[in-house]
């Protein structure tokens, strides 16, 4: 008998690649996204699927998810906002959306006896971190309102774990990139700037000198992860997943191509991110499978995606970064 999984976010970047792989292990799978109409394609290649039910939600409105919980005996809660400007710009929309949504789910799935919750959490709860590779014993140090909002819904989690017994694991992201990532009018994440620039045949945009380092972790395995995670005897507990790897920014613009322009460093950002896996690793049945050469052209393949993202300048960017550089600047965190 298959079994009953739930997807928050599931029309979203990382939420659709986790949907296919349940639907290929056999689950029935539910989706609930507030944005269908947008981001239906995103489920393009499983749209026809018979066990597959997409329902359009908003888990920040609690009336509107609870009926779609009975049922469920898996949750995998990956609905949030997303972007560090944004959340800088407005932090009471990141709260209600990542901290409100998150805990409308935990009590949906609650009310509805479900005996597994599998929370998307966030590696930027180590804001900029004194060791690397990183464990999760380190300390948190949100730098922005997005980190800040990831990590009390994460607390919430695993509240729940204690307080109702439910069997709960949340999983600290790292730089997931791969096909579909966000394409957005908000300045983000370095895969999708850079894609769209080469596209348009416009220089890739380098912040700093561009030796800083990240876990740039593939999309298909962040799936497996979560997939193994609620498959695994884990709860109450919380878990890095990355590549095993970190790199640098311009081995990246190795590997994507063309010319290249630098702005300038900002502020906040760690000159490295870089998981240490081993905790994941010895007590789930997972481990990254997808080279950083291989993630890269793989993404490279769909290139496609991002014919249609806005195409970064520096001024634009420098625009687009204001409250970044008006909001975290040592100077103004030392006031």
């Amino acid at each position: 008998m298959s079994i009953k999984s739930l997807v928050t976010g599931g029309l979203g970047f990382i939420g659709s690649h986790l949907v296919e792989e349940l639907l290929r292990n056999g689950d029935d799978v539910t989706v609930i996204d507030n944005s269908v109409t947008g981001r239906r394609a995103s489920l393009d290649s499983v749209s026809d699927h018979p066990r597959l039910s997409v329902i359009e939600a908003d888990a920040t409105v609690f009336e509107s998810i609870l009926p779609h919980f009975k049922g469920i005996e898996r949750v995998f809660h990956l609905a949030a906002l997303a972007s560090i400007v944004p959340s800088i710009e407005r932090p009471i929309e990141y709260y209600h959306a990542n901290v409100t949504g998150t805990v409308n789910t935990l009590e949906a799935a609650r009310d509805a006896g479900v005996r597994r919750f599998i929370y998307a959490a966030s590696s930027s709860c180590y804001g900029i971190p004194d060791e690397f590779p990183t464990n999760e014993a380190a300390a948190i140090k949100p730098m922005y309102p997005y980190a800040l909002t990831k990590y009390l819904a994460e607390l919430a989690v695993l509240h729940w774990s204690v307080v109702y017994g439910i069997s709960a694991v949340a999983l600290r992201l790292f730089n997931v990139y791969g096909p579909r990532a966000s394409t957005s009018n908000a300045y983000g994440a370095v895969f999708g700037v850079f894609l769209a620039q080469r596209l348009a045949q416009q220089p890739l945009t380098i912040v700093g000198d561009g030796t800083q380092t990240r876990d740039f972790t593939y999309v298909t395995d962040v799936a497996r992860a979560f997939v193994k995670a609620a498959e695994s005897d884990v709860s109450n507990d919380f878990l890095n997943v990355g590549s095993g790897g970190t790199y640098s920014v311009n081995q990246l613009a190795d590997l994507i191509g063309g010319p290249r322009i630098h702005a300038p460093e900002r502020p906040g950002e760690p000159a490295c991110t870089y998981a240490d896996i081993s905790k994941i690793l010895k007590i789930v049945d997972w481990e990254p499978q997808v080279s950083f050469e291989e993630g890269v052209q793989l993404t490279l393949d769909q290139i496609d995606h991002w014919k249609d993202a806005p195409v970064w300048t520096l001024d634009t960017i420098a625009e687009s970064t204001r409250a970044w550089f008006r909001y975290l600047s040592p100077k103004r965190a030392q006031q």
